[in-house]
This record gives C-alpha cells, sequence and structure tokens, in this order.
C-alpha cells in the first residue's frame, strides 16, 4: 500500500489482495481517495471492467468520456511504451454497489519491445476520483517503484524468494516480520551503513540491538 499526498486529500494506492470493499470504505472513512488494483480475486469487478474496456477501445472511446496519457521509455536495449485511460465508472457495472464512493475505472496497456519481440500486459483499477491520465499514470508508476525497491531488499537481505515456507498462515506472518524488521532498520539512522549490515550489527551486538527496537 502506498500514500500519496495531494491538495486537500490522500490518494492511496493498494495491490489487487488489498481490493477490498472494507479496506476501501476505511480509506474513504478517513477522507481520501483509492486507486485499486483489480483482478481475478475479484471476479465479477474485473470481468465486468474487461468487458467494457474490450468495447470502448474498439471504437476509440468514441461513446464515452477519456483521459488519456501514453509515455514512452527507451532503455537497456528495450522500448517500452505504457497506455494510461481513466474513464467514469460506468452505471451498469457489475458489483459496482459494493464500492464506495465508487467514481472512475482505468486501465494500463503496457507493451515492451525487446529483440525484435513484443510482450503485452494489461492492467485495470478502480478509483474513487476521477482522475486525469498524467495524475493515473504517476500514481501507478511511482507504487510500482516503491514496490519494486521493497522487493528488492526483501529479496536480497532476507531471501524472501528463497523461503519454501507454505503452511497455514507461516508466510503471511513471515513475510509481515520481515517487513516490520525493514521498517525497523530502515529507521534507524546513526549507523552509516546498509540494511544487511544494520541486521548482521543487531545480532551480534545487543546494544546496537536495543537501540533499534527502541531508539531514543
Amino acid at each position: 500500500m502506498t500514500l500519496w499526498p495531494l491538495p486537500r486529500l490522500a490518494l492511496v494506492t493498494i495491490d489487487a489482495m488489498g481490493c477490498q470493499p472494507k479496506i476501501a470504505q476505511e480509506i474513504v472513512n478517513r477522507g481520501a481517495d483509492y486507486v485499486l488494483t483489480v483482478k481475478e480475486n475479484q471476479p465479477t469487478l474485473h470481468s465486468g471492467i474487461v468487458a467494457l474496456f474490450a468495447d470502448h477501445l474498439e471504437d476509440d472511446f468514441a461513446r464515452t468520456p477519456v483521459h488519456r496519457y501514453e509515455t514512452v521509455e527507451k532503455r537497456h536495449g528495450r522500448i517500452e511504451r505504457r497506455w494510461y485511460y481513466v474513464c467514469p465508472v460506468p452505471k451498469d457495472l457489475p458489483d459496482r454497489w459494493r464500492w464506495p464512493m465508487l467514481a472512475a475505472i482505468g486501465i494500463i496497456i503496457r507493451n515492451t519491445q525487446r529483440d525484435g519481440k513484443d510482450c503485452n500486459e494489461v492492467r485495470y483499477y478502480i478509483m474513487s476520483t476521477y482522475l486525469s491520465g498524467r495524475c493515473f499514470a504517476g500514481a501507478v508508476q511511482n507504487h510500482w517503484g516503491i514496490e519494486n525497491n521493497l522487493h528488492w531488499q526483501l529479496d536480497v537481505t532476507f531471501q524472501e524468494d528463497r523461503c519454501r515456507v507454505r503452511r497455514g498462515y507461516a508466510a503471511v506472518n513471515l513475510s509481515l516480520l520481515r517487513r516490520t524488521v525493514l521498517s525497523v532498520l530502515k529507521n534507524e539512522t546513526r549507523e552509516k551503513v546498509g540494511i544487511k549490515n544494520k541486521r548482521l550489527k543487531a545480532a551480534w551486538d545487543d546494544g546496537y540491538l536495543d537501540e533499534v527496537l527502541a531508539p531514543a
């Protein structure tokens, strides 16, 4: 989950596992807006959004208002294009009634060209505010950037991807513990070393561990 400050409100972006009506309601109750990734864990909503965008893409959104934005990035021998579209939520969107303050739906189409090969990816979103295409792109891109950096830290320092614990809620509990430890270590700023070295020092030095867990 990522929180972005905006004038007079905050915009909360959450991946698909956080796309839940109760979470959306809590965000709205606190005076913020949401941008939630929609996947098959919300099958009725997801299928409805997929069908609507497939229909409107055929005639380039001639029958509905749309905010657009497009980006092109060239790096590391590849060309990546992204198309962002935001439409007001249709009155007949399946499952609409379950989502508080639902105002818009969004789609991102990403095309990556590398070594003469194309790779396409599509993602869908719901929003409690009708964002411009540029604001929608900025929120999602910044969210991806933070998620990618967090994943790198967890994998390199805590070897999360190598963990084979799957039974019951153990994997979720360990994931929460790793993220808590990472946050605590980042908050410790006296030692000018990386997260990995802070973790080692905390394991070897009880005095430093106390400072990390209960800073003065």
